[in-house]
């Protein structure tokens, strides 16, 4: 084909859009054109309590009808359901809406059922973007009641009022639910949502059986026991999490962080005061092992420090690739998913007295030169500088087990810093040497190795410092 003649065909095509697009109304395609087009279905509830919540398997057999009635048809991978999704928060995923925008596009559908049409849209965004793909392709939305063609001036302007008003009536709702969240929070009545260990649906009456279990639980970590150990007893006791699941270790950590136990309210993220609900653990228990918690290392009972081993670097060994802590076990710091069955199951590794011996080099070269002030000679801290420096020292102790008499720094800065250090080694000082390294550093972060064999790869290692 030459030049002139797809010129041509390319004026050809243009006249004829003009021309469909140039009819008047009535002379549109009518419902008697449509015999046996495809169509698409769009199925949506939201998580929040909308006006209409009628179910996606509801919708769908309504659209059906509906369908069936203008004789359109509909293939299976042509219905598109978002289920438990909202359509009115902006950051809110919806992969069904996603897939159906692709399909008008892609010319497979010139229908779109809907059950309404705020079931497909409660933002005016979403609506410009459907318009301005169905501007190409002649795209009919049928609601349950009506239809609207999209490429019709007065059906565009009474969606956009429709969708404007669900937009509305969402802020109303979202406002709505955040003042009696605030209500809630000011009378001390629980949070809602899914249900918590050792209480009932409401969050205020007590279940004997699981608050045992939570008693028991905060008791034998004080005494040392492992989240990991104390889930394995406890799925060997056939013993269930509130949502009917197996405990791990990531559960059992909830649990000890969890203020509902405590009777402590909470208000978007703050304790706001004591809750009107009876409380499992009395709170200085609960801030006990918080204590503990935040500085992860529970207390060891002093027959088993004998074989017990002191992981250096506990609390700031991260794994790169899921970006959770890795804890020490058996000579090695192991990725916190090491422990997973499914799909999330993190194998890396690596090894303690190598990583532990190269991180503190790192930590005792920073010592020895440590000038806060900007000198090259030995540091000479300013009455500013040491007051911050003790303000964060005092934040670090208070996560601390067992707490030392003496400041973390004091005696370690300089260019004595390595014997201070063999010192503190000597003297089995272990939990002031982590306090120290974790003062230093905020994360040691672990790569996959690049290298084969038994070395240890020292590219893999990267450490972030603090702000000092």
């Amino acid at each position: 084909m030459d030049a002139d003649e797809q010129q041509t065909d390319r004026q050809s095509l243009a006249d004829r859009r003009i021309s469909r697009l140039s009819l008047p109304r009535q002379a549109r395609r009518s419902a008697a054109d449509w015999s046996g087009e495809r169509a698409a279905i769009y199925c949506r509830i939201s998580h929040a309590d909308d006006d209409d919540q009628t179910g996606v398997d509801r919708q769908e057999r309504i659209c059906r009808d509906t369908a069936e009635r203008l004789n359109l048809t509909v293939p299976n991978p042509l219905v598109f359901v978002d289920n438990n999704r909202s359509a009115w928060k902006r950051n809110r995923k919806r992969p069904g809406w996603d897939a159906l925008l692709e399909a008008v596009s892609d010319g497979q559908v010139r229908h779109i059922l809907t059950y309404h049409p705020d079931r497909l849209m409660r933002q005016p965004h979403d609506l410009e973007q459907l318009l301005h793909i169905a501007d190409e392709h002649d795209v009919t939305l049928h609601g349950q009641a009506n239809r609207r063609d999209l490429a019709d001036p007065d059906d565009r302007f009474f969606l956009r009022i429709e969708v404007a008003h669900a937009c509305r009536s969402s802020d109303d709702i979202s406002r709505r639910l955040r003042d009696a969240t605030v209500d809630r929070a000011r009378d001390g009545q629980p949070h809602g949502g899914k249900r918590r260990y050792g209480y009932d649906k409401s969050g205020t009456a007590i279940i004997a059986a699981e608050a045992a279990i939570v008693r028991a639980v905060f008791a034998r970590y004080l005494e040392g026991e492992t989240p990991t150990a104390l889930a394995r007893d406890l799925n060997e006791r056939n013993e269930r999490t509130a949502l009917g699941r197996e405990w791990n270790a990531d559960s059992v950590r909830a649990l000890l962080d969890s203020h509902h136990v405590a009777g402590i309210r909470v208000f978007r993220g703050q304790e706001v005061g004591r809750g009107q609900w009876p409380a499992i653990i009395n709170e200085g228990l609960w801030q006990e092992v918080r204590d503990r918690r935040t500085y992860r290392a529970p207390a060891v009972p002093s027959s088993q420090k004998e074989n017990h081993r002191f992981y250096l670097l506990r609390g700031i060994v991260m794994c790169k690739r899921c970006a959770v802590r890795m804890a020490g076990s058996q000579g090695k710091y192991l990725c916190g998913r090491s422990q997973r069955t499914d799909s999330k199951f993190c194998g890396r590794s690596v090894s303690v007295p190598t990583l532990e011996a190269f991180v503190t080099d790192a930590a005792i070269n920073l010592l020895e030169r440590l000038d806060v002030t900007g000198s090259n000679e030995p540091p000479s801290l300013t009455a500013a500088d040491q007051a911050a420096i003790e303000d964060r020292v005092a934040r670090i102790r208070r996560k601390l087990v067992v707490r030392p008499a003496v400041e973390v720094l004091e005696g370690l800065v300089g260019p004595n810093a390595r014997r201070s250090w063999k010192a503190l080694k000597e003297g089995e000082e272990y939990e002031r040497m982590n306090a120290v390294l974790r003062f230093l550093f905020g994360a040691v972060i672990i790569d996959a190795s690049s290298t084969r064999g038994r070395s240890f790869d020292f590219g893999r290692v990267d450490i972030e410092p603090n702000e000092l």
